[in-house]
């Protein structure tokens, strides 16, 4: 199973403030719906609650450190090797944040797309600092038009000899 952090951010790495990203770019929430349609998506508590609906077409996985939480639409999952047991024998999955799921998800991402905008931004919440011995970039495009310049880099895990 293909393991996949999808993710956008800022210059300075920001992805979040006050529970909500501190952008809004229209080409860059299709990419995302494409991506993602009809996969598995792990998020943390907060990340899911950030949603007005249940995003149609894919499975919401919520982790949350309260066991008794149950997300209205989603599916509860105590850790993120519970949540990846949950999603079976899927082509992929993608975690989808926040920083904390993100940062779990280092260690066993497969790949990683992240949106860079060209910009900075004020907020609370940043994507982790991760290692270029851990992932190797395979591909970057640069999307000038539309409502903001942005760039799309695919990192793949590296394998190690």
């Amino acid at each position: 199973m293909e393991i996949i952090i999808i993710a956008a951010m800022a210059q300075n790495r920001i992805i979040g403030k006050n529970g909500k990203m501190p952008w809004h770019i229209p080409e860059e929430l299709r990419f995302f719906k494409k991506t993602t349609m009809g996969y598995p998506m792990i998020m943390g508590r907060k990340t899911f609650e950030s949603f007005p609906a249940p995003l149609p077409g894919r499975r919401h996985i919520v982790l949350s450190r309260d066991r008794h939480y149950t997300p209205r639409g989603g599916e509860y999952a105590p850790s993120l090797a519970d949540a990846l047991k949950l999603c079976g024998q899927v082509k992929k999955v993608f975690l989808i944040g926040g920083a904390d799921i993100f940062k779990q998800g280092l260690s066993v991402a497969t790949s990683m797309l992240l949106t860079y905008l060209e910009r900075e931004v004020e907020g609370d919440v940043s994507f982790p600092e991760f290692s270029e011995e851990q992932f190797i970039e395979v591909s970057r495009q640069h999307l000038p038009d539309g409502s903001e310049p942005y760039t799309i880099v695919r990192y793949d895990r590296r394998i190690h000899d």
